[in-house]
């Protein structure tokens, strides 16, 4: 009885299935990162509750730990979360569902990943465009929901965070809003406070006074010119 002799690989044959294996390899590999980089809502929720307290939510103690993790200093922690435009109920707090929706947004579910974006944040404060819908944005983010003003005391805050280091006359301004008989900020002023910084000089000679401006930057042209020299 004849013996069926096993047939040789021909060279080509043996390279086609170098490839097929080579390929199946890079392919596996691939959708491994592909699959570790995915983001994941499960591993979000698991990283929240590493500084949420009983009930669920991160407070101001829990806050400082957070920004010391990921490092940032907790007075500038406000910035990224504008820039990502976190509709969050209270300044210094995160519900589960707002660290969520967050952190959802930009696809962040773990330290480094948020570490990772903080390029990609800070160049959304850094373009006049982007910022002006981020300042805009902080309007409603700072002020107490059941109000349609911004107090006076959060605004103060809230314009130093985002005007103090970039608008020469800020400091002025600010000694202006300290010493004025106003106790709110109404949104027409907000935006209004943002054109004022970026059109008009810091000597105020380019101020306009037959301009559409709110009667609050009126009054503190007015201050400004008059104010007792230092």
């Amino acid at each position: 009885m004849s013996v069926k002799k096993k047939r040789k690989s021909t060279a080509d044959e043996v390279n086609v299935k170098k490839c097929r294996i080579s390929s199946y390899c890079r392919t596996q590999t691939a959708s491994r990162i592909i699959n570790e980089d995915l983001f994941s809502s499960k591993k979000c929720l698991a990283w929240f509750y590493e500084y949420a307290g009983p009930d669920e939510i991160v407070g101001p103690e829990a806050m400082e730990k957070f920004c010391e993790d990921i490092g940032v200093e907790p007075e500038n922690i406000i910035m990224l979360v504008l820039a990502w435009k976190l509709e969050a109920e209270n300044m210094g707090f995160f519900t589960k569902e707002e660290w969520l929706k967050g952190m959802t947004s930009i696809q962040c579910d773990c330290t480094e990943k948020l570490q990772g974006k903080f390029d990609y944040l800070r160049a959304q404060l850094n373009d006049n465009t982007a910022f002006k819908d981020i300042y805009r944005y902080a309007f409603d983010f700072a002020r107490d929901k059941v109000q349609r003003s911004l107090d006076l005391d959060t605004a103060k805050t809230m314009l130093a965070l985002l005007l103090g280091r970039t608008w020469p006359l800020f400091s002025v301004f600010y000694q202006y809003l300290e010493q004025s008989k106003y106790r709110v900020m109404n949104k027409d002023q907000w935006y209004n406070v943002l054109e004022f910084s970026r059109t008009v000089n810091a000597d105020l000679s380019n101020y306009d006074e037959d301009g559409a401006w709110p009667v609050l930057l009126d009054e503190f042209v007015e201050w400004y010119k008059h104010r007792p020299s230092l």
